[in-house]
């Protein structure tokens, strides 16, 4: 059953999958059309093993769900709305310094 989570903590799943730049790329890639596996590691240049790992981790965080089409799984946003939020964040403006980086840039987690 699924349920809705609270703000807090669809934050903290948004930013969990926007960590890591290959599910940043595959939000991306599905923000454009639902896709099977097999064309995403390949658009995305990833092993299917590696794509796996991250499609389950962007499963767990509730972005994306699966639809089955025949014999084959299809990836979708969960929410069209998502698509959306992913453009506003690409139009942001953020400000940084050039010789700093996030202090938790090298940190690798999931959700």
């Amino acid at each position: 059953m699924l349920t809705v989570a609270p703000s807090v903590d669809v934050l903290t799943r948004f930013g969990r999958a926007l960590a890591d730049p290959i599910r940043c790329q595959l939000l991306l890639a599905l923000r454009d059309a639902p896709a099977h596996p097999s064309d995403l590691a390949e658009r995305l240049g990833v092993s299917r093993t590696r794509l796996s790992n991250h499609l389950a981790c962007l499963r767990d965080c509730g972005l994306v769900v699966t639809v089955p089409v025949g014999r084959r799984t299809r990836y979708e946003l969960a929410d069209p709305r998502l698509g959306h939020a992913l453009e506003d964040l690409l139009n942001a403006v953020v400000a940084v310094e050039a010789d700093r980086t996030c202090p938790d840039a090298e940190e690798k987690g999931c959700c």
